[in-house]
């Protein structure tokens, strides 16, 4: 993308990106009320996590976890600390909200590859690398095609044909196909799954896909 073009898209992030945190605020209190109430504090889940160029970025989103380990003090699998409470926040997308406030910090885009693990930045293909040549965003091309419940592969190469061909044009139909999906609440989980697995690398992807 040209300079011009990512002056273009910043000044789109920003248009939707205000009105929307001034217009959702009284959603948002009421989230965190909620949160409050239901699993305790801390109300907000913030992380580091790869932004442009993989450098490094507070993500804020609210929380859908509760505090729980095993004996020996290791966090218990996801299955077992997310609520009903965090199930529906991601089902309904709500626990995305406070990323807002990355895109106001210009950390985030409203669309762009979505920003994943620190840990995964070397068990990246030189190729799947190039994911991070655009501004994570709150939604993306992988997001409507599939979401977690996608193959890591496919989000992967997803990911790059974003990076190769994003336009306001495209973050449009993104954005609008991304209202529909939350609507139909499609691709939350994989199947079978709490969450989603971890990417371990394409060398166990691999021998996954070699297993008879």
């Amino acid at each position: 993308m040209t300079r011009n073009g990512y002056r273009g898209k910043r000044l789109f992030d920003l248009a939707l990106a205000v009105p929307a945190l001034v217009l959702l605020a009284p959603v948002m209190v009421v989230v965190a009320v909620v949160i409050a109430l239901g699993l305790g504090r801390p109300v907000l889940f913030r992380q580091r996590r790869p932004g442009l160029h993989g450098e490094p970025f507070i993500l804020v989103k609210f929380r859908t976890m509760i505090d729980c380990t095993d004996t020996a003090g290791r966090p218990k699998p996801d299955a077992a600390r997310l609520t009903a409470l965090g199930q529906l926040l991601r089902k309904t997308s709500l626990d995305e909200l406070p990323q807002l406030w990355n895109v106001l910090r210009g950390e985030m885009s409203l669309v762009g590859p979505r920003p994943l693990m620190m840990e995964y930045l070397p068990r990246y293909s030189q190729e799947q690398s190039r994911r991070h040549d655009a501004l994570p965003g709150i939604t993306g091309w992988a997001q409507i095609n599939g979401r977690n419940a996608a193959s890591w592969p496919r989000r992967l190469v997803l990911d790059v044909w974003y990076v190769d061909h994003q336009s306001l044009r495209l973050d449009l139909k993104i954005l609008a196909v991304t209202f529909w999906k939350v609507f139909k609440r499609e691709g939350v989980n994989q199947p079978g799954r709490a969450t989603a697995d971890a990417f371990m690398g394409n060398e166990e992807i691999n021998a996954l896909e070699e297993m008879p």
